[in-house]
């Protein structure tokens, strides 16, 4: 059964429900992922071994996730939404089994960049085919939905992540994804079947392969090679430049590529170009600094897994909050800018009130951090999306959207690995320079390092050096979150030079889609809206 459009392209408000809901299913699986695995982090490490390695549980998926993801919006303006997006399930189902079969670190991390692959696309896709099917002006109105996936997984993810790690094991954070993830096959089958027009294609892998390459370049020299050589080793300086070698390489390659995984034409919009820089700098933060909240509830405050899942339900009432208001609001008023503006701002007042924390902080004043800090990333999650999809032509949804995805996961992926690299070398600095001032007759035994990577033994030192080592921690962590404020401040005088145009609306036939902008984003001129109108007279169901 294929769904009809209008003469846009775009459904009408039940048809639109009937899609979403194959959509969220995806979207909540990728969504519990992201916020399941945070609160047992540090108990997996404790049990597998390596708490140095702990950024890189993460680093791996990002790296993945973030290097496919132009692929999958590429392959699915060619192949259609649906095939892809079940691919993407399939694939995120095989790398949480394998991660829950993880008998070491390392096999963990193998394994979910394995995972990281499906969550790629499953984001994106989604996002993606929101765009199909919803006018620009439209949207925010839809938002409140899928702040309703993301809260509804924020608030059971560190709940469920914690009560597992205390409970039936760490291994059902992962296998927990496998019946969710045939829930979600089942719901897309049914209900995901929106027009698409086949066109003749080619895949630019090359551009894939040198932009995978690029991206794990400087990931390695941020979270390997640096922190562990040195920063002008070497090695670190052959992966930097590298890294930089093959970005260089990879633009000449989607300058000469038939269909390039991100097209260069697109970097001449100027509010896609800006935007996704925006996005690139407040993913670094917000990455950065959530996946350390649970380390210093949990070595720092004692609590154990579960509890530190609820200690975070502030941060996800913030973004529950300014996701849904900003949503209507842009519905309403049809503008966009002030919402990047003021995320930046608020984000940036959050990491400055997180630098303070330590073992003697009342939770009230936590609470109070990770509740601004979610009001601030509320206000430019979703709307970032919004502002590049009505930037571009409609045959360029798919991977204008996946480009959003990429850019925020990039600086994600460098966030998480530069703070776990900063995290690393300061505890080491604090642990030294604090033992070094006890009296000669106290000083430890042992090598506190080797404590340092072991939650469960950090919670068993007697209670003097427990006081040392978390007095360390909450230094570090005052450094990791101190240097993300510069980079949000970057980004908010980014986001004042987004240019604002009016969102596309239900119009007649023809009628351009966006602004100025919008209309010559593919250096035709030629209105977005008329590649959608073409869709319509000759829809197949995906």
């Amino acid at each position: 059964m294929t769904t009809t459009a209008d003469d846009q392209g775009y459904l009408s408000h039940k048809q639109i429900l009937v899609v979403m809901g194959g959509l969220m299913v995806g979207m909540f699986l990728a969504a519990l992922d992201q916020s399941i695995v945070s609160t047992a982090l540090p108990r997996i490490t404790s049990e597998l071994g390596g708490l140095d390695k702990l950024s890189w549980v993460v680093t791996a998926y990002l790296l993945t996730a973030t290097s496919s993801t132009p692929l999958w919006g590429k392959i699915s303006d060619l192949y259609g939404r649906r095939l892809l997006f079940q691919i993407a399930i399939v694939t995120f189902m095989v790398g949480s089994l394998l991660s829950g079969l993880s008998q070491n670190i390392d096999q963990l991390i193998v394994f979910r960049a394995v995972q990281g692959l499906g969550g790629g696309g499953l984001m994106s896709l989604a996002l993606a085919t929101i765009g199909d099917i919803v006018p620009p002006r439209e949207r925010g109105r839809y938002q409140g939905y899928f702040a309703a996936v993301f809260g509804t997984s924020s608030v059971l993810g560190p709940v469920l992540g914690g009560w597992f790690a205390d409970g039936p094991g760490w291994e059902w954070i992962f296998y927990i994804n496998l019946p969710l993830g045939l829930v979600a096959l089942v719901v897309t089958t049914a209900a995901l079947k929106i027009p698409h027009v086949r066109r003749e294609h080619s895949i630019d892998y090359l551009g894939a392969a040198v932009v995978v390459a690029s991206v794990t370049c400087f990931l390695l020299y941020t979270a390997w090679a640096g922190p562990d050589l040195g920063w002008t080793s070497g090695t670190g300086l052959a992966l930097l430049v590298g890294g930089f070698v093959l970005a260089a390489l990879f633009v000449l390659v989607e300058l000469r590529a038939t269909e390039p995984i991100i097209p260069m034409r697109l970097f001449r919009n100027s509010i896609f170009s800006i935007a996704n820089v925006f996005g690139f700098l407040v993913g670094i933060a917000m990455f950065g600094s959530m996946i350390f909240l649970p380390v210093y509830l949990q070595v720092v405050d004692g609590m154990s897994p579960t509890k530190s899942g609820l200690a975070m339900l502030p941060m996800v009432a913030g973004i529950f909050t300014t996701s849904i208001g900003s949503g209507i609001l842009m519905s309403r008023t049809g503008r966009y800018k002030p919402f990047p503006m003021a995320g930046a701002l608020i984000v940036a007042v959050a990491l400055v009130m997180l630098s303070r924390l330590d073992a003697s902080t009342p939770y009230w004043f936590a609470g109070l951090s990770m509740y601004i800090l979610g009001l601030g990333l509320g206000f430019t999650l979703q709307v970032l999306v919004v502002i590049v999809q009505n930037s571009v032509d409609r045959k360029d949804m798919g991977v204008a959207t996946s480009s959003v995805t990429f850019f925020r996961q990039v600086g994600g992926s460098f966030g998480t690995a530069l703070f776990g690299a900063i995290l690393a070398s300061r505890l080491t600095y604090h642990l030294t320079q604090a033992t070094a001032d006890l009296p000669a007759g106290s000083k430890p035994p042992g090598n506190l390092d080797s404590v340092s990577q072991d939650v469960q033994a950090i919670q068993q030192l007697p209670d003097q050096l427990r006081e040392l080592v978390t007095g360390a921690f909450s230094a570090a962590l005052h450094d990791v979150f101190l240097t993300a404020v510069p980079l949000v401040l970057v980004a908010f005088v980014v986001a004042m030079f987004i240019k604002e145009v009016p969102l596309g609306e239900r119009t007649a036939a023809g009628a351009a889609e966006g602004g100025p902008e919008a209309q010559a984003s593919d250096g035709s001129g030629v209105p977005g809206s008329s590649t959608a109108a073409s869709s319509a007279d000759s829809p197949t169901s995906v």
